[in-house]
């Protein structure tokens, strides 16, 4: 057996345990979860991604680690954008707290999945096709010159095309029955508004990882480099929704950083042909344009008048 496979192996195994014991042994009741315990959880699943970006040192060297590392911080920083939509479709939904972190349980679960076949794919056209490259690198480009421009989507889930599809199929309630994603009512069964937010938070992170991956494959066309700091960064993405749900809003600027990241990323695929930019030195680009974006938010905070107007 190669030693590659007994890393995924390891790998896979790993995840298997910390998502059963996320679900069925610390979050097994139903409860709202709150910023204190959201911070612990956010310290554990980074430590645990940081722990990890030591052992890919030991198994595949420095720059291998280095590449984990960045790809890590890249989607870690990238799905924070993800996190508005997510507070957008909870509050469409009207979903309560307590019932919150169930959805996003499932829904990353699902991410994991779709992230994993994107991954592939993906590394298959740059291996086949390299000038593939330069068209991710347009696209993430194109894509973070236009988030500044853009304003704030409505939640519109019955214009969703996966839940018109699986309103064809089903019928759905218009009332929650506790934490249940499906009842039978009358001897038929139904699906509750609970799944039909999953289904648009599953949509969400499908659309999501058309910008990440991309992203992440400027930093490394390795597999299992590419998957396994993807999955850390999900892994974490539901403690980090609790944890800065409430004051997301006041990150002004952070959408700016976010965009200048993909303009970055994008540039860099697009130079790689001629010069190929240091990974450490990428590092800190990313790290630089995150904090400057948080700071000048703190500094340069939204004014009042503004915030009324909204």
């Amino acid at each position: 057996m190669s030693e590659n496979l007994l890393h995924w192996i390891a790998f896979s195994v790993l995840v298997a345990v910390l998502l059963f014991l996320d679900l069925f042994v610390f979050h097994k009741k139903t409860h709202e979860v709150k910023i204190k315990e959201a911070v612990i959880w956010s310290f554990v699943w980074i430590s645990l991604a940081l722990i990890f970006n030591y052992f890919v040192y030991l198994w595949e060297g420095s720059e291998k680690a280095m590449e984990y590392l960045t790809a890590y911080v890249i989607e870690k920083s990238l799905s924070v954008d993800n996190l508005f939509v997510f507070i957008m479709i909870f509050g469409f939904f009207n979903i309560k707290p307590e019932y919150q972190h169930k959805i996003l349980f499932w829904g990353i679960l699902g991410a994991l999945i779709l992230r994993i076949i994107f991954i592939i794919a993906g590394i298959q056209l740059i291996h086949h096709f390299h000038w593939i490259i330069y068209v991710f690198g347009a696209f993430l480009v194109y894509t973070g010159l236009k988030i500044p421009f853009e304003k704030d989507k409505e939640i519109q889930p019955d214009k969703n095309p996966l839940v018109r599809l699986f309103k064809k199929f089903m019928p759905v309630t218009n009332e929650f029955h506790g934490e249940k994603f499906f009842v039978r009512l009358n001897g038929k069964k139904f699906a509750t508004p609970l799944f039909i937010a999953l289904i648009v938070i599953e949509f969400s992170d499908l659309i999501f990882a058309v910008d990440s991956i991309p992203a992440v494959l400027a930093i490394s066309d390795d597999t299992f480099i590419v998957y396994t700091s993807n999955v850390f960064a999900i892994l974490g993405l539901r403690a980090l929704y609790f944890a800065l749900a409430g004051i997301l809003k006041y990150f002004r600027f952070l959408k700016f950083g976010i965009a200048f990241i993909l303009v970055f990323v994008g540039a860099k695929m697009l130079i790689s042909g001629v010069y190929k930019f240091p990974i450490v030195a990428s590092l800190f680009v990313i790290l630089g344009l995150l904090v400057v974006s948080v700071v000048l938010s703190v500094l340069i905070p939204e004014k009042k008048d503004d915030v009324s107007a909204v």
